[in-house]
C-alpha cells in the first residue's frame, strides 16, 4: 500500500463509505447492542470514530500551522466525549460521522507539501504527519470490525491487510517480550517472522485473517498451526 497520504485518501473515502452504510443500517436497539470491544456498545464505537476524526484534524492542523495542538484535550475529555455520545439517536450518529469525515478530508486537502514532513503529538507520543492518513484508515477499518455487523477481515483490501499485518508484526517484534511466530501468508511460501524462527510455531492462512488474529479481532478459526495444537495467543495490540 502506498505511503503517500494523498493517494491513500482514496482508500479512506472508500472505507468511510462502507462504514457509513453500516451505520445507516442501525436503529436504536442496534446501537445499544454490544460491540466486540469489552464494555463498549456499537454507539461507543461510532462515537469514538467521530471523535477520532476530530483528533486527526487537530494533528493535521498542528502539522500545517506549526502550532503544538494535541490530538485530544486530555484522555479524560476523550473518554467523556465517547461516553456522552454513545447513546445518541441513530440520525445524530450518522450526521456526526459524515460531518467529521468531511472535516478530515478538508484538513488533508489543506495540507501544504512541507506539512507532511512535520512530527505531531499523537495520543501515544510523537508521530510523523505523513502517517496520519494511514492512521485514520486503520482506525476506520479495524473499528468497522468491532461493530459486529457482518463486516469481515475478508472485506479489507489486500493492500490494507498486508500493511496492517506487517505493521503489527513489527510492533510485536519490538515489544518487551516478543513472541516467536512464523506467519505463512496465504498458505504459500511468503513468510513474516516475529522473534526467533527456530522452534517457532507456523501459523498459516489468508492475510486478512492473520492480521485480524494478530490484533485480537478474530479467533483465528480459518488459520492452521504447525505443529498441531492450539493457536498461540498474540501479545495485546493497542
Amino acid at each position: 500500500m502506498t505511503t503517500d497520504p494523498l493517494l491513500l485518501m482514496g482508500e479512506v473515502d472508500a472505507a468511510t463509505s462502507r462504514l457509513l452504510r453500516t451505520a445507516a443500517s442501525f436503529d436504536a436497539a442496534d446501537l445499544a447492542a454490544a460491540s466486540l470491544l469489552p464494555g463498549w456498545t456499537r454507539g461507543h464505537v461510532l462515537a469514538h470514530l467521530a471523535r477520532n476524526a476530530d483528533g486527526f484534524v487537530n494533528l493535521l492542523t498542528s502539522a500545517r500551522t506549526g502550532e503544538a495542538l494535541p490530538m485530544y484535550a486530555s484522555l479524560a475529555a476523550r473518554t467523556t466525549d465517547i461516553e456522552t455520545g454513545a447513546g445518541r439517536p441513530p440520525a445524530e450518529h450518522l450526521d456526526d460521522l459524515r460531518r467529521t469525515a468531511d472535516l478530515f478530508a478538508e484538513a488533508v486537502a489543506a495540507m501544504p507539501a512541507q506539512g507532511w514532513a512535520a512530527t505531531v503529538q499523537a495520543r501515544k507520543g510523537p508521530w510523523p504527519a505523513a502517517l496520519l492518513v494511514w492512521g485514520r484508515l486503520r482506525e476506520i477499518e479495524v473499528h468497522h470490525l468491532d461493530l459486529a455487523a457482518d463486516y469481515r477481515p475478508a472485506d479489507w483490501s489486500e493492500t490494507f491487510a498486508h500493511r496492517l499485518l506487517r505493521e503489527v508484526a513489527s510492533h510485536h517484534a519490538m515489544g518487551p517480550t516478543p513472541p516467536s511466530l512464523v506467519l505463512r501468508l496465504d498458505g504459500g511460501e511468503r513468510e513474516v517472522v516475529i522473534g526467533e524462527r527456530v522452534g517457532a510455531p507456523i501459523v498459516a492462512g489468508p492475510v486478512p485473517d492473520l492480521a485480524a488474529w494478530l490484533i485480537g479481532r478474530a479467533d483465528g478459526d480459518p488459520l492452521s498451526v504447525t505443529p498441531d495444537g492450539p493457536l498461540p495467543t498474540p501479545p495485546e495490540w493497542i
